[in-house]
C-alpha cells in the first residue's frame, strides 16, 4: 500500500473514488486502522469526550493533541494523519502557525484541521504558507457549541446555507486541501461538493460528499447509549467488551482463571530449596 497524502486524496476526488477516514487517538487503535483499507486518520479533539471524559471539546489543549497525535503517528506508515487544532489554538495567524508546527514537529502529523469558514481564512493561508497542509471544517463546528446553542444541524435556512457555501469557496481559495462538512443537509453537502475542486469529507452530511469520517467509538458501540442519527454501528464491539470483562471477572472470582496453561512452572527441587530457606 502506498503512502496516502493530501495529493492522493485530491486525486481520489478527481477519479471519483470515495475517501475513507476515521478517528483514532492511540497507538493500539491506530495500528488496527493502519492494517485496514482506510485512507486517513483524524486525531480529533473529540478525544476530549471519547478519551478524557469532558462534556465537549473546549477543554482540550495543544499538549493533549500533541501527545495523542504522536501515539497515532508512531503506528502509521501509509495512513494520512491529520491532527485537530483545539479551541483557541489558532486565534491569530501567528498562533495558528506555531501550534500547527508543534502538531507536525512533535506530534508527527501530516496535516492539521481547524474549524471555521471565512473567519479563519487568514489562519489557513498562514499555515499553508508554512508548508503545512490544512483540512478545514464547516457546518456544525463543535468548538462553537456555545455559540450554536448545542449540537444542531446547520444550513437549513437560506441565509445559513448560503453562508456555508461561501465558507466552502473561501477556504478552498485560502489553500485548504480538503474540508469536513458536519451535520448539514445532504442536498446542501452534495451541492458544495460539486462546487469545489478539493475533497469534501462528510459526517452527517449524506452520501454526496467525496468521502466520509466517523468517530470509531460511535462506529463500534463504545459510546454507551449515545448514537447520533448519522452513525451506523458496524460491529458491536462495545457489547463484546462488556461480555468479555464480565466473563473475566467471573472466572477470576471462581478460580477458573488463571489456569495451569496461563502459569509458569518451576522445578520442584528449586521450590524445596526456597521453602528450606
Amino acid at each position: 500500500m502506498a503512502r496516502n497524502t493530501v495529493l492522493t486524496m485530491q486525486q481520489q476526488k478527481r477519479d471519483g473514488e470515495k475517501i475513507v477516514m476515521v478517528t483514532s487517538y492511540d497507538y493500539s487503535m491506530a495500528r488496527i486502522v493502519e492494517a485496514s483499507d482506510v485512507d486517513g486518520i483524524l486525531v480529533g479533539d473529540s478525544l476530549g469526550m471519547t478519551m478524557l471524559g469532558y462534556p465537549d471539546t473546549l477543554a482540550v489543549t495543544v499538549d493533549d493533541m500533541v501527545h495523542h497525535t504522536a501515539a497515532v503517528s508512531r503506528a502509521t506508515r501509509d495512513t494520512l494523519v491529520v491532527a485537530d487544532m483545539p479551541f483557541l489554538s489558532y486565534a491569530s495567524p501567528y498562533d495558528a502557525v506555531m501550534n500547527a508546527g508543534r502538531l507536525v514537529k512533535e506530534g508527527g502529523a501530516n496535516a492539521v484541521k481547524l474549524e471555521g469558514g471565512a473567519r479563519v481564512c487568514d489562519q489557513i493561508r498562514a499555515i499553508v504558507d508554512a508548508d503545512i497542509p490544512v483540512q478545514a471544517h464547516i457546518g456544525l463546528t463543535p468548538q462553537s457549541t456555545n455559540a450554536f446553542g448545542g449540537f444542531k444541524v446547520q444550513g437549513k435556512t437560506v441565509e445559513v446555507a448560503k453562508r456555508i457555501v461561501q465558507d466552502a469557496l473561501d477556504i478552498e481559495e485560502a489553500g485548504a486541501f480538503s474540508v469536513v462538512l458536519e451535520c448539514i443537509p445532504a442536498k446542501l453537502a452534495t451541492y458544495i461538493s460539486e462546487q469545489l475542486t478539493i475533497p469534501t469529507i462528510g459526517i452527517g452530511a449524506g452520501a454526496g460528499c467525496d468521502g466520509q469520517i466517523l468517530v470509531y467509538q460511535d462506529m463500534f458501540g463504545l459510546s454507551g447509549d449515545f448514537k447520533p442519527k448519522f452513525v451506523k454501528q458496524f460491529a458491536p464491539v462495545g457489547e463484546l467488551f462488556a461480555k468479555g470483562f464480565a466473563s473475566y471477572a467471573e472466572q477470576v472470582r471462581s478460580g477458573d482463571f488463571p489456569a495451569e496453561e496461563h502459569s509458569f512452572a518451576i522445578d520442584d527441587e528449586v521450590m524445596d530449596q526456597v521453602r528450606k530457606g
